[in-house]
């Protein structure tokens, strides 16, 4: 679990973008279980620094972008190019490690596709279990006909993996004197409107925060469209960790998309 919060900390510790507190070392906990040791830092509840969060958040997400088009540029250059990037452009979607959102494991293997990624590895493994744990047929029936929906929530965008918090809710954020603070990430490479998901479902992101994120990263055609179904996997998830109470928003939100 923690190997992927780790792995998670240190590839956006290395962009350079967003603070987030340094990881030291996994170890085995007494009498069981593991436990992820890193830098101490002072937090408090983010406030003040919301808009500074939301250019933060733009940058990280750009990163990706950016490198790529840096090293092509290099590659054009006469001297530069051939060598070894410190770090090379990802071209694909997904991420090196499993990581966790709650407690339940999310399998990254890389796509170069993300609607398929994103069918495949974040939605279909949370109906999976909802099949298990109630065998909901009416859950089952609208995936089935969302499925052959969702690639037309994507047409004529191009999508560039971004390197993705994960996980970002209000209880992920917070701030010190030195600007914001993100942590407990479980990244991967990924459609970057994917982040908002979950930041506005359950509140503590100011208009600020949005207003700063969306002047580097405009909202494309058919954003809130595809929110809903990046929200359908948090809701899902909710679902599976604690229960039935999630199942109508999960299912509202497969009736909304199918219409």
């Amino acid at each position: 679990m923690f190997e992927g919060e780790m792995a998670s900390l240190t590839a956006i510790l290395r962009t350079d973008t967003v603070k987030v507190p340094k990881p030291i070392k996994v170890l085995d906990a007494p009498g069981g279980g593991s436990m992820l040791v890193m830098e101490h830092l002072d937090m408090r509840y983010l406030s003040s620094h919301a808009a500074k969060l939301g250019t933060q958040l733009a940058d990280l997400h750009l990163d990706n972008k950016r490198l790529g088009e840096t090293l092509q540029k290099e590659a054009g250059t006469v001297g530069k190019g051939g060598g070894q990037a410190e770090r090379p452009f990802v071209h694909q979607f997904g991420f090196d490690v499993v990581t966790c959102c709650g407690y339940l494991p999310q399998v990254n293997d890389w796509q170069e596709d993300w609607v398929t990624f994103y069918a495949r590895q974040r939605i279909q493994p949370q109906m999976d279990m909802v099949e298990k744990g109630s065998g909901d047929r009416e859950a089952r029936e609208l995936w089935s006909a969302l499925q052959l929906k969702i690639p037309d929530l994507f047409r004529d965008l191009d999508i560039v993996p971004a390197l993705l918090h994960g996980d970002l809710w209000g209880g992920n954020v917070a701030e010190d004197s030195s600007g914001p603070i993100i942590f407990d990430p479980a990244s991967f490479y990924g459609h970057s409107e994917y982040e908002l998901a979950i930041a506005g479902m359950f509140g503590g992101f100011s208009r600020s925060f949005y207003s700063a994120y969306h002047s580097a990263i405009p909202k494309a055609p058919g954003f809130e469209a595809r929110l809903q179904l990046y929200q359908l996997f948090h809701y899902l998830n909710h679902w599976n960790h604690f229960g039935s109470g999630y199942r109508g928003s999960s299912l509202n939100i497969m009736r909304n998309l199918i219409k």
